[in-house]
């Protein structure tokens, strides 16, 4: 049987999903499953390694399923796209050495005050172009190395999320450059940097970091164990892969030096590939994918995983929290009308500023409804992409031709055109529903020959829908924005005297 296909697996925060393609990136069939994520304790964020793994090699059986009986002989490549930061630790076995901490983990905020006030912060912005979050691995295993230093001690291996899933593939250790840059590398010179681990206190470290391959590179193939598992083919090649954000560019075609990308999933994504590292601490200048370019991304935990908790704890049927419901949409138009009497700050995991924040609704009046609570959120997230993308194009020579929108929200047509309206600027959703996926697909479509590169054309994907910005609610959503920043000034010692961060120590 002549190997077609490839398979894209994404592992995101709360799903991961498996996506068969053939060589120009059309998806043949899907598979995906949901997991939960665990808090144990205020500020900790976690889930459970052994299911991360089970959760995948079931979305690719379904996945394969779908396709046929067979389907996993015409599987020519594996790639893979993870979420981005956090830490999935490993013994010399390859086995858990605890929970992995994902990058909604809040714990490590103690740790970076301190690194704040030191010149740690100003070090790490020059040598690794980004100033850690309380859910980069720098912060976590500082957090770590206090509170839990057996695990350290047992620990072999420091990945990723989607290096552990290669790791039960293959039983390969490695990583890539857009991975390996979340801490540790050099960022003009890549690899990794003894100064940044020295710098971190975390010296002792540079020896359970993995290996660093190219995003294309085949680096490892499927062991007899994971083609049980899946029903792929035993020894089939398995690619390095990459970084979520960098794998869902090259899904929906946002390459182009300067193009504005926005990712709206569990984290607010706002990013625009580089030739050049510009640094500056409200962004993260990261290695892409390939070689002597930077993706320049200004991030936050506050997008759409705002909509999921608020569905979650209001008690909303089952059916509608699997992403944004069409229901949901048609509920929050019937709201749309007038100015924004309702505000949202999207903090429930966290926020782009260094202070102390939460999710807040402010202006509630007892005649508003659920749908006004549901506009109010829609915007909240929707400004706070705002603010990401206003520092981007404070200093970056970004496009202002269009903005290529993705992650759950670009589901939503309602939500869409709110992106474009609040961000005063043409937004196109492409036509592409898993892109991480794709991007992952497309790099092992690179590896095994199948294409010349990530860009071929023969790889483009259509636009699906094109947003233009509305006039009447361009200036709605520019009084909204107003209300927001001048409420997160006058917000602040209030959030502040109710943080608990102090308590995670």
């Amino acid at each position: 049987m002549a190997r077609e296909l490839v398979l894209g697996v994404d592992a995101g925060h709360t799903m991961t999903k498996a996506v068969l393609y053939d060589a120009a990136g059309r998806a043949v069939a899907r598979g995906s499953g949901t997991l939960p994520l665990n808090t144990p304790h205020p500020h900790w964020v976690e889930r459970d390694m052994d299911d991360v793994w089970r959760t995948t090699h079931q979305a690719i059986a379904v996945c394969l399923a779908e396709a046929g009986p067979d389907a996993g002989r015409s599987v020519a490549a594996v790639g893979l796209a993870g979420h981005g930061d956090g830490l999935y630790a490993v013994d010399e076995r390859s086995r858990p050495v605890r929970a992995a901490i994902v990058a909604m983990d809040t714990r490590a905020e103690p740790v970076l005050g301190e690194w704040r006030d030191s010149q740690v912060w100003s070090r790490a912005l020059e040598l690794s172009g980004t100033v850690p979050f309380s859910g980069s691995p720098a912060a976590l295993l500082a957090w770590l190395a206090r509170h839990e230093p057996d695990v350290l001690e047992q620990a072999r291996w420091l990945l990723s999320c989607k290096d552990w899933l290669r790791l039960r593939l293959t039983g390969v250790v490695a990583t890539d450059p857009t991975d390996a840059s979340a801490s540790f590398t050099d960022m003009r010179r890549g690899g990794y940097s003894q100064e940044l681990l020295d710098l971190y206190g975390l010296e002792a470290l540079a020896e359970k970091l993995p290996r660093v391959l190219a995003c294309d590179a085949v680096s490892g193939t499927l062991t007899p164990e994971a083609a049980a598992l899946t029903g792929l083919t035993a020894g089939t090649p398995v690619v390095t892969g990459a970084h979520d954000v960098d794998a869902a560019a090259l899904g929906i075609g946002g390459t182009t030096p300067g193009e504005l990308c926005v990712i709206a999933g569990s984290f607010s994504i706002n990013q625009v590939v580089s030739e050049h590292p510009v640094v500056d601490p409200r962004w993260q200048v990261r290695h892409f994918v390939r070689p002597g370019q930077w993706m320049t991304m200004s991030t936050s935990p506050a997008s759409v995983a705002n909509l999921e908790w608020f569905l979650r704890v209001t008690g909303a049927p089952v059916e509608q929290r699997d992403g944004v419901h069409e229901a949901v949409g048609r509920e929050v138009e019937a709201h749309l009308d007038g100015p924004s009497e309702v505000l949202f700050h999207p903090f429930v995991y966290g926020s782009p500023y260094p202070r102390p924040t939460s999710g807040t609704f402010l202006g509630l009046r007892g005649w508003h409804g659920r749908g006004h609570l549901l506009r109010a959120l829609m915007e909240g997230v929707v400004l706070n992409h705002r603010w990401h993308v206003d520092a981007l194009c404070s200093k970056l020579p970004v496009s202002g031709a269009v903005a290529r929108l993705t992650g759950g929200a670009a589901h939503s047509e309602v939500w869409s055109q709110m992106f474009a309206d609040a961000l005063r600027r043409p937004v196109v959703v492409i036509d592409v529903q898993e892109s991480a996926a794709r991007g992952a697909a497309l790099l092992a479509v690179t590896a095994v020959g199948l294409l010349d590169d990530v860009t071929d054309p023969r790889a483009g994907a259509d636009v699906l829908r094109r947003h233009e910005p509305r006039p009447d609610r361009v200036a709605v959503l520019e009084e909204a924005y107003e209300a927001y920043r001048e409420a997160l000034d006058a917000l602040g010692p209030v959030w502040s005297r109710l943080d608990g961060s102090r308590t995670a120590e």
